[in-house]
């Protein structure tokens, strides 16, 4: 069906426990230059990793409702927490209303289509105990061999700016030195936050694991999903007019945005919506 140009110039709503799926939204204005964002991070309540699912829920419930209102016209969950615990009824609840895109499903086809022996997952408490990984890749590629491990401390020391220094070097290297990633081929990074800590990673390694994120599949995704629903935004002389904003703000919070966006002129804007 032909989408009106008003349509299409709508915005893509992104959201994420925090700030951390900035770096989705950054690697959205990468492929898709002509799009606005709409991002919302809700400080008040990161992470997500240690809340319960139906807390979980509830948050992303709200958000969607404000992203609706500012008139998205598709979403993109940003957060792993979310999407493992909370994907399936935002979809129940607005699936038939806008598009969902999470960071899950492009991760988890991207391993599917390679062949591994042995992989690893890292991520929070909520997305690692919710197993979300391991049944999206079994149902893929049942040979997969594929181990898991909860490495609650990566999220918050790096929106605290603790990256690429002597703490993060002695918390990766603890986590990544556990029994269960012993003879892993590739290593997913199950949380938005962690490709800031990717080279830290890759170094961990020597190159002996091939590292993935999901930051550049899921614009991918979104690129394919906009070209579907005929609602990619015609080239335009104009910049696209991104907003950033988030449920609690500090000035720590403004600063650390630089590390996630690679932008200097982000602004992130107050907005309890609670």
């Amino acid at each position: 069906m032909a989408k009106s140009n008003s349509e299409k110039i709508l915005p893509i709503g992104v959201f994420d426990s925090g700030i951390g799926g900035l770096t989705v939204a950054n690697a959205l204005t990468r492929h898709l230059p002509h799009e606005e964002i709409i991002y919302f991070g809700d400080t008040a309540h990161m992470p997500y990793g240690e809340k319960s699912a139906d807390a979980i829920r509830y948050y992303c419930l709200k958000i969607v409702k404000f992203l609706l209102e500012k008139n998205c016209k598709i979403i993109v969950i940003a957060c792993n927490s979310a999407t493992a615990t909370a994907f399936d009824a935002m979809l129940d609840f607005f699936g038939s209303q806008v598009p969902f895109i999470n960071v899950i499903d492009p991760l988890v086809e991207e391993i599917g289509r390679l062949d591994f022996q042995k992989v690893g997952i890292i991520g929070t408490k909520a997305t690692i105990s919710s197993s979300s990984y391991e049944r999206k890749l079994q149902a893929l590629a049942p040979q997969l061999n594929i181990s898991s491990l909860a490495t609650p401390l990566l999220a918050p020391m790096i929106e605290e700016g603790f990256f690429d220094n002597n703490i993060s070097h002695t918390v990766i290297d603890n986590y990544l030195s556990h029994s269960s990633l012993e003879n892993i081929d590739a290593l997913l990074l199950a949380c938005t936050h962690y490709p800031l800590i990717r080279t830290e990673i890759e170094n961990y390694y020597c190159g002996a694991v091939k590292i993935f994120d999901s930051t550049d599949l899921i614009a991918k995704a979104a690129r394919q999903l906009l070209v579907e629903k005929n609602l990619l935004n015609p080239i335009s002389q104009t910049l696209p007019k991104h907003q950033f904003f988030v449920s609690d703000y500090t000035p720590s919070f403004e600063q650390t945005t630089q590390y996630f966006y690679k932008n200097k002129n982000i602004h992130l804007e107050h907005l309890p919506i609670w």
